[in-house]
C-alpha cells in the first residue's frame, strides 16, 4: 500500500500476534519497455573486419527470432509500487490474514474464528464507510452468512479477501483493516485483535470546464442553448474517452455534436488524450414545451439542464467514470 500508519489498538500483552496481515493493491499490468539496438548498415565496417554488432534479438526484452524494433514488447510488467489513485476509478486491494504458526512447531497454538473487517475514511465525512469483502471460497461464503463465525486456519494457511471502493472525491483516504481471531493453547484460550491503517491520496484525473451560450429559438419549439465543455487529462497515463453524455432533466433534451457523428460506412475514432491534452465537446440543448405551452420553471433565476457523465479507459483497459454537478444557464 502507499503509506501504513500505526495501529490504533494497544494490547496489554506485548506478545507478537500469531496472525499477520498483508495488504496489496490490485492494479492492471503494463507492457514491458524494450530498447532494441539498431541493425548494422552494410557500409558501417570494413569487409575484412569481424562483425562486432550484437544480434538484434539479444537486445529485446524476451527471446525472439523476429526483429521487432518497437519499444513496447508483448511482455506484461507488474506495477513496481502503489501507483496513483484517481477520482472516477475503482480502488481494489486484497487483504490476506496469514497463520504464522509453523507446522510442527513447539507452541501448539490453534488459530480459529479468523475474521477480517475493513472500512474507508473519506475526506468529506467523519464517519468511516464499511466495505464489503468478497469471499473467495465456499467455506468463506458460509462464514460470511453467519457474522458471528469466522474461518479456522491451519498452520501456514491464509484467509484472503478482496475489497473494491469507487473513488469519488479528491484528498486523503484511509483504509482501516481489523483482524480478529481466537488463539487457543492446551491450557488457555483468548480472543485477540489488531487494526492497521493505510493512507493514500486520491487525485483528479479529468478536469471539466463548461460554458453555456443562448442560441436563436426555432419558432414555437422553445429556447435553445449550446453547452460547451473542455475535458483535460490531468493524470499520468494516456486515456481514451469512451463516453461523454449530457443526461438532461425533465423538460429538456440534448443532442451531442461530437465524434459520434459519422457518415455512412465510416468508423468512429474515439479521442485519445495524453497527459495534459484537452478535448472540446459540445451539446445542443432544447427546451421541451408541454401541451399547455409552458416549459420548465427556473430555480433562483437559473435553468438546470442536467449533469455531464464521462467514461474513459486506460492503456490496459481499466475503466474510469465521472459525473459533474448540475449544469444549466442563468436567465437574464
Amino acid at each position: 500500500m502507499a503509506h501504513q500508519r500505526g495501529g490504533s489498538t494497544v494490547e496489554a500483552v506485548k506478545e507478537p500476534h500469531s496472525v499477520s496481515l498483508k495488504v496489496l493493491r490490485l492494479s492492471r499490468p503494463s507492457l514491458s519497455v524494450q530498447h532494441p539496438l539498431p541493425l548494422p548498415t552494410p557500409g558501417a565496417s570494413p569487409p575484412d573486419s569481424p562483425n562486432t554488432f550484437p544480434a538484434s534479438s539479444e537486445s529485446l526484452a524476451y527471446p525472439s527470432a523476429k526483429n521487432d524494433a518497437f519499444i513496447l514488447s508483448p511482455l506484461l510488467t507488474l506495477p513496481p509500487a502503489f501507483g496513483s489513485a484517481y477520482v472516477g476509478e475503482t480502488f481494489s486491494c486484497t487483504l490476506c490474514a496469514n497463520n504464522e504458526v509453523l507446522p510442527g512447531s513447539v507452541s501448539a497454538k490453534v488459530i480459529s474464528n479468523v475474521r477480517i473487517e475493513a472500512e474507508m475514511k473519506i475526506p468529506s465525512s467523519s464517519t468511516p464507510i464499511s466495505l464489503i469483502l468478497v469471499p473467495q471460497t465456499e467455506k468463506e461464503e458460509e462464514a460470511e452468512k453467519g457474522k458471528e463465525h469466522g474461518v479456522d486456519l491451519e498452520p501456514g494457511q491464509s484467509l484472503q479477501k478482496v475489497v473494491n471502493f469507487d473513488l469519488k472525491e479528491e484528498g486523503s483516504h484511509v483504509l482501516a483493516v481489523t483482524v480478529t481471531y481466537s488463539e487457543t493453547t492446551a491450557t488457555s484460550g483468548r480472543i485477540r485483535t489488531f487494526r492497521k491503517l493505510y493512507q493514500f491520496v486520491c487525485k483528479g484525473c479529468m478536469v471539466v470546464r463548461t460554458k453555456t451560450g443562448a442560441l436563436p429559438s426555432m419558432g414555437e419549439k422553445g429556447r435553445r442553448w449550446a453547452l460547451e465543455a473542455q475535458l483535460e487529462n490531468c493524470g499520468e497515463e494516456t486515456i481514451t474517452l469512451d463516453m461523454v453524455v449530457l443526461e438532461t432533466k425533465e423538460g429538456f433534451k440534448s443532442q451531442g455534436i461530437n465524434w459520434e457523428i459519422i457518415g455512412e460506412g465510416e468508423q468512429m475514432d474515439r479521442p485519445v488524450l495524453m497527459p495534459g491534452d484537452v478535448q472540446q465537446v459540445c451539446f445542443l440543448v432544447e427546451e421541451v414545451i408541454d401541451d399547455e405551452g409552458s416549459g420548465p420553471e427556473p430555480t433562483d433565476g437559473r435553468l438546470v439542464f442536467g449533469i455531464l457523465s464521462l467514461g474513459w479507459r486506460g492503456p490496459m483497459g481499466n475503466r474510469g467514470f465521472l459525473s459533474t454537478g448540475a449544469l444549466g444557464a442563468r436567465l437574464k
